[in-house]
């Protein structure tokens, strides 16, 4: 059966292959059940969002399960799928516009805008119009995007770490107390997932937060609360899809399509690659991927998370043997069976110490992107500056990609570059400018 299923032979795989594959990519992103919630749960600032810590774990491990096994039965590539770091962010940043706007149940609605992005996406897919989309953003800005996005990561790891604090004045400044409890549990943890990435051991970060929960009960800042158990709370189908559909929320639900898309893509062609199966780089059989994919999406906004995407993660199974769909249902089941450990979950996201080194090495992961930017280009190195540096310093990601996708077409048309604008571009710039002009927050 599973043979028929996978086509293994033809593939060059077995069985125990893809379920040592399977494991290893859950192994290595596993580290989102305790981040994803902890992210999604309190703001930039450390207050509830709405969307409880429970409730983000459930949907979490609900809607990676689900869209992983889509991934492997239907388009049977070995890419496991979760909640993007970045998306997730990028969630909380409109949470928090939407709440400044006077919006009630800003989460909900925020859900509905991630479900609507994931509907676009879907029909994007199965219309096959993709590449008209990814072909609308430079190389620059995209990478741009990620970069941005990873210094933000970086930052907001080291603040729940205690190593930054806030200066009246200056804005920030450095703990230099390195004898204080957090600082000493954000350093262990540092320094351990970085030598375990660093070797090359499977699941560092996973480690790298398990040691440090094991180091923050030694020390007396977390209280242990057992391990098995399941979420207690919920957030199926509680979406608002009519506060979803303002003019207001088109910006939003553009940077989520572009976001998914381009997370989506840069995975299947990476590990694609891998694999060594690309055409003419053409990946065949990408467009299963990324029906799947959007379906990830929207199921995951029906279960309470943010966008769902394809984690390049998945290269590290298939480093490991793994070539087929099988790789992807070993790894989707084990992300099912980890909602029986919601304590646990509970207990390592509640302190957010204990994952802001994973935070931080997973920006750094993102910053890399930085040597794909042009800068030799200035047309397309200022707008990728403003973005880079626009994120991180306004603390706000939606704002951070106004900068660079507004100065973009101005500066390439005001330099008779009009070829370089797309008018996709165009119309998110326009878009960024309503929404500033109408709406003053």
């Amino acid at each position: 059966m599973l043979e028929r299923l996978f086509r293994l032979s033809e593939k060059n795989t077995t069985v125990r292959t893809e379920i040592i594959a399977g494991i290893t990519t859950f192994m290595t992103m596993a580290y989102i059940i305790f981040l994803n919630p902890a992210i999604l749960s309190t703001d930039f600032a450390g207050n509830p969002t709405g969307l409880s810590y429970d409730a983000a774990m459930l949907a979490t491990c609900l809607a990676a399960a689900i869209a992983t096994l889509i991934m492997g039965l239907y388009a049977n590539f070995p890419i496991a799928q979760a909640p993007g770091m970045g998306e997730n962010f990028f969630f909380v940043t409109v949470v928090m516009t939407l709440s400044a706007m006077g919006v009630v149940d800003s989460w909900r609605v925020a859900l509905g805008i991630t479900f609507i992005s994931g509907i676009l996406f879907l029909l994007l897919s199965l219309l096959k119009f993709r590449k008209a989309i990814i072909d609308a953003v430079s190389p620059s800005l995209k990478n741009a995007i990620a970069v941005g996005i990873g210094l933000l990561i970086a930052f907001i790891g080291f603040q729940n770490g205690g190593i930054i604090l806030d200066a009246p004045g200056s804005l920030v400044q450095f703990n230099s107390n390195f004898l204080q409890a957090d600082v000493l549990i954000f350093f262990f943890g540092l320094l351990l997932t970085a030598v375990l990435f660093v070797r090359k051991v499977r699941g560092a970060i996973l480690w790298g937060i398990l040691a440090s929960a094991i180091l923050s009960i030694v020390l007396g800042k977390v209280q242990f609360v057992g391990i098995v158990g399941l979420p207690q709370d919920h957030a199926f189908l509680k979406f608002d899809l009519l506060g979803a559909l303002k003019l207001y929320t088109l910006p939003f639900i553009v940077v989520f399509l572009f976001m998914d898309l381009f997370d989506t893509m840069g995975t299947l062609i990476g590990v694609g690659e891998q694999m060594g199966i690309m055409k003419d780089n053409k990946l065949p059989g990408a467009n299963r991927a990324l029906i799947s994919d959007a379906v990830g999406t929207v199921v995951g906004s029906c279960t309470g998370t943010s966008t769902v995407t394809s984690y390049i993660e998945s290269a590290v199974g298939v480093q490991y043997g793994g070539r087929t769909g099988l790789t992807s249902v070993v790894t989707g089941l084990l992300f099912l069976l980890a909602l029986f450990f919601a304590p646990l979950a509970g207990m390592i996201g509640k302190y957010a110490t204990i994952t802001a080194p994973a935070l931080v090495i997973v920006g750094a992961m993102m910053v890399r992107n930085v040597s794909k930017i042009d800068w030799e280009d200035y047309s397309e190195a200022i707008p990728a500056f403003l973005i880079v540096l626009g994120i991180p310093l306004s603390y706000n990601i939606h704002d951070g990609l106004a900068m660079g996708f507004i100065a973009y077409p101005i500066i390439k048309l005001s330099t008779g570059r009009k070829a370089d604008v797309n008018w996709l571009i165009l119309l998110v710039a326009v878009l960024f400018i309503l929404r500033y002009v109408f709406v003053k927050v």
